[in-house]
């Protein structure tokens, strides 16, 4: 008996720990401050993609989610995606982008790598099993640069893309207006395949059995993939870190920073 309450316990436990991560990271990104000095991007409007609302029966449907095209699932860069390179301190991470599926979200971070916007930004948020966040320059989480006449722009949401491990998402404040320069990528390699509340595609499923947080699909703008370097993701999220100014022990003591980011494949908007 004493045996299944100590177990019923730790169960609570880890379920608190993961709620209050996940709030974390809202509570952290892009919180609106004044635009930073050190990007001169151009002033567009968004638009939002054709699937930005999924469709009932796409979304319903166990055979139509497994006939849909989950370009997450292979590392060849298509006609229809662009590639970057992130070059950090810690190394190389190559990630291909969906321009097609998260339009506003992939034209945001290309307009802005162009523009320098990225260079000397840190990681200045990361967490063993979870995430390394940046796209500050002020490296605080408080932040942010939108090329959408520098307004915040809703998040894209597809069932094509999910937070597996790898995954490349913006962050938010938690509102559905609120995604911007701040990004993600999904480090976990834990299977929390049990935190799937909503229908997916079976590879997906199978993709989340190797890593990554489900709990953040419907709530963040999937828009590319690491396609190599995700040892340097590791690297970066296993780093020494400290409690920041919120109490939360995920300031890394010696940020990774990235230098450049190489646009490899572009996409003409």
């Amino acid at each position: 008996m004493e045996t299944k309450k100590t177990h019923s316990m730790l169960l609570i436990v880890l379920g608190a720990v993961l709620v209050i991560a996940v709030g974390a990271l809202v509570y952290f990104a892009n919180q609106p401050t004044s635009s930073p000095k050190n990007a001169s991007a151009p002033q567009t409007n968004a638009s939002m993609p054709s699937n930005y609302k999924l469709n009932p029966a796409v979304k319903n449907s166990t055979e139509a989610l497994n006939s849909l095209p989950l370009p997450q699932l292979n590392s060849h860069v298509a006609s229809d995606e662009a590639e970057v390179q992130l070059n950090t301190t810690a190394g190389a991470i190559k990630i291909k982008l969906f321009p097609k599926l998260a339009p506003n979200a992939v034209q945001n971070f290309l307009v802005l790598a162009k523009h320098g916007y990225y260079k000397n930004n840190e990681f200045f948020r990361v967490m063993k099993n979870f995430m390394i966040q940046t796209g500050d320059p002020s490296n605080t989480g408080t932040g942010s640069q939108s090329i959408f006449n520098n307004q915040p722009f809703a998040t894209e949401i597809s069932n094509q893309l999910y937070h597996i491990r790898g995954a490349l998402s913006l962050a938010n404040t938690g509102a559905e207006n609120s995604s911007s320069s701040q990004f993600f990528i999904v480090q976990s390699t834990q299977d929390l395949s049990s935190q799937i509340s909503k229908s997916v595609p079976d590879r997906i499923k199978e993709a989340y059995k190797k890593g990554g947080y489900p709990s953040l699909d419907g709530s963040y703008t999937v828009f590319g993939q690491v396609i190599s370097g995700l040892s340097v993701v590791d690297k970066i999220a296993l780093a020494e870190v400290t409690t920041n100014s919120s109490g939360e022990n995920s300031k890394p003591v010696h940020p990774v920073t990235i230098t450049s980011v190489k646009i490899i494949k572009d996409w003409k908007f």
